[in-house]
């Protein structure tokens, strides 16, 4: 620590220095004033040109000055405008730097103290420069940006000339840089992203929530047929229904959405609103219910769910009829059926509890064919990537199966896949309905247990 009386004798010290002042040195500070204020005035141009908004432009351009038709070509490039004014700034601050250094230098060689010295050198001109030439114009150019913009439009078109081909490079080489960052950040997979969310759950989040966090992470990679319900389980009307048949199947049906065919599934005419009937609930069965009929919206079964949600939003509908390539009708999903693969399941007053699985031991289920392979991985507590690599087109445990067998299976048939057996419950010429699915117990488990 200094001795007080120190600092109190370099005060005669300091005016001796001022009545030593030479010509040379007035005309260094001098030069060190001049750049100050341009280095006030190119960062109270930063600030003047990019607080102003677009109310703010089109109320200068009515104006019709020159200054104003300057500040919007500046304004149409502003990466190499930002790039000529960090440029202009630097030189100004480095240049006030060095003539200050080298005019203190003299006077700084005859300071023992070190600390003084870092005071001075470091400290005493960082806060000038901060004070004059960074914090003071940005906060007057932050009230006055309008004048100070059209102030400084002709200078800053000038620099923004005369730098032009270095802040062109500038600008290229950040562009790369950006360019390779964002083609890093889409290497990374859905599950690095998963592990960095386990990493980052703290123990307050509840189990509801990490779920949701990963199906929105999981969200944007997956397809709608992966959630679709299958047109044989889709309830549709005939076309040609009568109306009174037609209440009846809609008070079977219990949907408020239902698709209308002619003959087959693959013969979508479009969607029925039940709401839209209810202004008509007691008409005879003359009465033309196929007018209300709206247009039905198709997707590719490939369409990512996010883009499916966005379209939702966009057309204000809630069902989308799923086709393949060849233009034949899959299934549907709904608008329900997508924010369920963020929060989970949705129940209402009308829905009924549908047990999709039985669980009969730790290792042993029976499963619906047409259970999705997503919920058999949720019972199963597994990835499935041993699934994913030979489920082929199959969104289905029966899919699955058929994938496997190559064939329909017939009741009892037991199918072998790597730790798993699978087992037909039920089944007929057509398709497979019921499955057991059983896990052999791995190697290193059965050692432990003799």
């Amino acid at each position: 620590m200094e001795d007080p009386s120190y600092f109190l004798s370099l005060i005669p010290k300091c005016f001796n220095l001022l009545l030593l002042i030479q010509p040379e040195s007035i005309l260094t500070l001098a030069v060190v004033v001049v750049l100050l204020t341009i280095s006030a005035f190119v960062s109270g141009s930063e600030v003047a040109f990019f607080a102003l908004t677009g109310s703010d432009i089109e109320i200068l351009k009515d104006e019709k000055s020159k200054s104003v038709d300057l500040i919007v070509k500046l304004l149409s490039k502003p990466k190499k405008l930002l790039a000529t004014i960090l440029i202009a700034n630097n030189l100004v601050n480095i240049a006030t730097i060095i003539l200050l250094t080298m005019e203190l230098r003299d006077y700084l060689d005859t300071i023992e103290s070190t600390l003084i010295r870092f005071l001075i050198e470091v400290v005493g001109i960082t806060f000038i420069l901060l004070l004059i030439g960074e914090v003071t114009p940005k906060v007057y150019a932050n009230k006055h940006k309008k004048s100070l913009a059209e102030f400084a439009a002709f200078p800053m078109y000038f620099l923004f000339n005369i730098f032009s081909p270095v802040s062109a490079a500038l600008e290229f080489m950040v562009a790369n840089i950006d360019t390779k960052f964002k083609t890093k950040a889409k290497d990374i997979s859905v599950d690095d992203l998963s592990h960095v969310l386990e990493l980052t759950s703290h123990s307050n989040t509840t189990e509801s929530e990490k779920k949701i966090l990963k199906g929105i992470v999981e969200f944007g990679l997956m397809e709608v047929k992966e959630i679709m319900k299958p047109r044989m389980d889709v309830v549709t009307f005939e076309y040609d229904t009568k109306f009174t048949d037609l209440i009846n199947q809609i008070v079977d049906a219990g949907y408020s959405r239902i698709p209308v065919q002619k003959e087959e599934f693959d013969e979508i005419v479009g969607i029925l609103y039940i709401k839209d009937l209810l202004n008509f609930i007691n008409q005879s069965d003359d009465f033309e219910w196929q007018k209300l009929i709206r247009p039905a919206f198709f997707v590719p079964e490939s369409m990512k769910l996010d883009d499916l949600l966005k379209e939702f939003q966009d057309k204000k509908i809630h069902m989308a009829i799923i086709v393949d390539e060849y233009g034949g009708s899959l299934g549907i999903v709904t608008f329900e059926d997508i924010i369920e693969e963020i929060v989970g399941d949705i129940k209402d007053e009308f829905d009924e509890e549908e047990i999709i699985f039985t669980k009969i031991d730790d290792n042993t289920f029976v499963f619906e064919g047409k259970t999705p392979l997503n919920d058999v991985y949720k019972v199963l507590e597994i990835e499935g990537d041993d699934f994913d690599e030979e489920r082929g087109d199959a969104d289905t445990l029966a899919g699955f199966i058929l994938e496997l067998a190559e064939h329909i299976p017939q009741k009892n048939q037991k199918i072998n896949f790597k730790n798993y057996v699978f087992t037909i419950e039920a089944a007929d010429r057509k398709r497979i309905k019921k499955i057991k699915v059983s896990i052999k117990p791995d190697k290193d488990e059965n050692e432990n247990l003799v």
